[in-house]
């Protein structure tokens, strides 16, 4: 990469005030500049110490639109400072008012959150137990400050894992490439933004057709005609995400690239570099004319919404020289959250990021969130403090999709792909239609744009129509495919003894409630009852509904019977029911009307009424009726025995 020129002015209208800052000629008169602004913060200027750095001075005299008074920011509980003696004293003592205690360096370790704050009792149900503080969360906070080359995996890693299972607890780390670098980046701890820097921007170049009110949005169908270099470099931003492909020192904006490339600061050799350290000519991966040095970039806080652009010292690819994350150090921002490791970002996190920041939350912990289900580990730190006034970051919307979603792609899954449904079956081509729909709405990115409501009430309009489908074929045929699926499923399953359960069955007599697990995934777990009299009563599908049949177990020859069919467990709102005789009965016992629709509760229950009838010449022998409903493409059987007797022939 090529360094740009440095920019200390930007394009928008800013009304220059004088620098919160001073730059100190030497090392001594900065420890002395440290004493008097400590001593009278609301009057003094913020010493920096700049080694005689050139990017530092710059920055800081840009820094001067961005930041206004000086302010002590709100102290962490604990903080550790990393091989204090490699710091000047002067930057020590600006450090020490950032924590209320500081620890020794070996204290810090996996258990340390848990030692320096004990999680509080909770009880059964997941609640704080009364007490002096129950109804409101305390948030702790550990400030880490050191030079980058002490940012060890072994050394944060194990806090930043520990920090993710503790909402409660804010991790913030101040760090630079030398002293003169964190020096400048604790110095910014110390100001306020100015009170007219309030824009917020989003630059994506992986996301598409995304806005938002209140946010400077560009996308990345924008950014094939913007000029974004000066987008991004005419504003002074109070938060900015930039988002895109890249590694530790560049991050791509569709033809433009963020560069981490410092030129001013010295090469480390035995450290491997990109393209630009090994060429006297100025060079790059990517057009030179739309590089955008991140130093450059006016902005509060800074979003680096790529892979791996704050890694840690032992961990990067790149000489520090090149660095995304330094180098917004060592720009104007004041907080930098950037990504330490590999992972996948979309229009989930961004959405959650929006959200978050309209309502003045974490920016680090919006995403980390939302990326929570879809990475093994946090991914994004903070580098800074942050704003006294931070806000709880608002909760992402759940990223799982609905159960019903999940369970009906499971039964469309078996009964297609799983030797059940001939290929001439009617119903395999709104099956396999709303597969295809299923396997897209259950995307991230799919969830993160459509409303999760308008997706299941779409899917129930899809169920009710294929559910009509499946009980007409039981009317013209209850023998047909899905009438044989819990012996199909059965044959590819095995029991589960610990759902063994006795239970009665409706005739009194002693019967084993059990559920098949499937053992493939073209197969469905079933459940059923077995009586010891009336043999197999009923077959449901987990989560679908059952039914009940109560009718008389004698009939006469000629008869006529009311038959009762009791719903449960379903989900509220309409079923279809059916009532047929077994094959062999057919000839001698009718049911009407083929279909009853019943209406469902909300707990689940409904009922309606069949007719039987027995022909005067009805062969007397046992039978069975069979009961079937079809919710959410959960097909649901039971059976109840009855026999037929001879009719009285009048002599008696």
């Amino acid at each position: 990469m090529v360094q740009s020129e440095i920019h200390v002015s930007g394009g928008d209208t800013a009304i220059m005030s004088a620098s919160p800052f001073s730059l100190p000629e030497d090392g001594s008169s900065y420890a002395a500049a440290v004493d008097a602004f400590l001593a009278d913060t609301a009057r003094a200027k913020v010493p920096v110490w700049t080694d005689g750095r050139v990017d530092l001075a710059a920055s800081v005299a840009c820094a001067a639109s961005v930041y206004g008074e000086a302010r002590r920011p709100a102290a962490c509980s604990y903080g550790v400072i990393l091989e204090p003696e490699a710091l000047p004293a002067g930057l020590v003592a600006l450090i020490d008012p950032l924590a209320d205690h500081w620890l020794d360096t070996g204290e810090v370790g996996a258990g340390l959150l848990d030692t320096l704050f004990p999680q509080e009792s909770r009880s059964e149900y997941g609640q704080r137990e009364a007490g002096e503080h129950a109804g409101r969360g305390e948030v702790h906070s550990l400030l880490i400050a050191g030079l980058y080359e002490h940012l060890t995996v072994d050394t944060i890693w194990p806090l930043l894992r520990a920090a993710e299972r503790r909402p409660d607890v804010r991790l913030r780390i101040l760090t630079g490439r030398d002293a003169a670098s964190l020096a400048w980046f604790t110095a910014k701890q110390y100001v306020r933004k100015a009170p007219d820097v309030q824009e917020l921007g989003m630059f994506t170049a992986v996301d598409r057709g995304l806005s938002r009110s209140g946010i400077h949005l560009l996308d990345a169908r924008g950014m094939e005609t913007a000029d974004v270099r000066s987008e991004i470099l005419g504003t002074r931003w109070s938060r900015l995400l930039l988002q895109g492909h890249g590694k530790d020192d560049s991050l791509n904006l569709a033809d433009y690239t963020i560069c981490g490339l410092n030129s001013l600061v010295p090469r480390k050799e035995n450290v491997i570099g990109p393209i630009c350290a090994y060429s006297d000519e100025p060079t790059c991966y990517r057009p030179l004319d739309k590089l955008i040095q991140l130093r450059d970039i006016r902005a509060a806080e800074v979003v680096l919404s790529s892979c791996n652009n704050g890694p840690f010292t032992d961990a990067a690819i790149y000489d520090p020289k090149y660095q995304l994350m330094l180098n917004a150090i060592d720009g104007t921002a004041r907080d930098v959250v950037a990504a330490i490791t590999a992972h996948d970002v979309g229009r989930a996190e961004n959405l959650s990021w929006m959200e978050t920041v309209l309502a003045h939350g974490s920016s680090a912990a919006a995403l980390n969130s939302s990326i929570r289900t879809a990475g093994p580990s946090p991914a994004y730190v903070h580098f800074g403090m942050g704003d006294d006034e931070e806000a709880i970051t608002p909760e992402p919307p759940s990223p799982m999709p609905e159960p019903l979603l999940l369970a009906t792609s499971a039964r469309v899954t078996a009964y297609l792909a799983g030797g059940l449904l001939r290929l001439n079956n009617p119903l395999r081509s709104s099956l396999e239609n709303l597969a295809t729909r299923i396997d897209s709405q259950v995307a991230r990115e799919s969830r993160a744009v459509h409303d999760p409501a308008e997706t299941t009430r779409d899917l129930l309009d899809d169920l009710q129509s294929l559910d009509l489908a499946v009980i007409e074929q039981f009317v013209s045929n209850p023998e047909n495919e899905l009438s044989d699926s819990f012996h199909h499923f059965g044959e590819r399953s095995r029991i589960d003894s610990s759902s063994l359960a006795s239970v009665r069955c409706q005739c009194g007599r002693p019967a084993e409630r059990f559920i098949r697990r499937a053992l493939v995934p073209t197969a469905l777990d079933t459940e059923g009852v077995i009586c010891t009299r009336c043999s197999d009563v009923a077959f449901r599908l987990p989560g679908g509904p059952s039914l009940l049949i109560h009718a008389e177990e004698d009939l006469l020859q000629g008869s006529i019977q009311q038959v009762r069919v009791e719903v449960r467990d379903a989900r509220p709102g309409t079923i279809h029911l059916g009532l047929f005789v077994a094959k062999y009965g057919r000839e001698y016992c009718t049911v009407t009307p083929d279909l009853q629709r019943v209406d469902i509760g909300p707990q689940g229950d409904g009922e309606t009424g069949f007719t039987l009838t027995v022909a005067p010449y009805a062969a007397p022998m046992a039978y069975y009726l069979t009961a079937y409903a079809v919710q959410d493409l959960a097909v649901t059987m039971a059976r109840h025995p009855y026999g037929v007797f001879p009719a009285s022939d009048g002599s008696e």
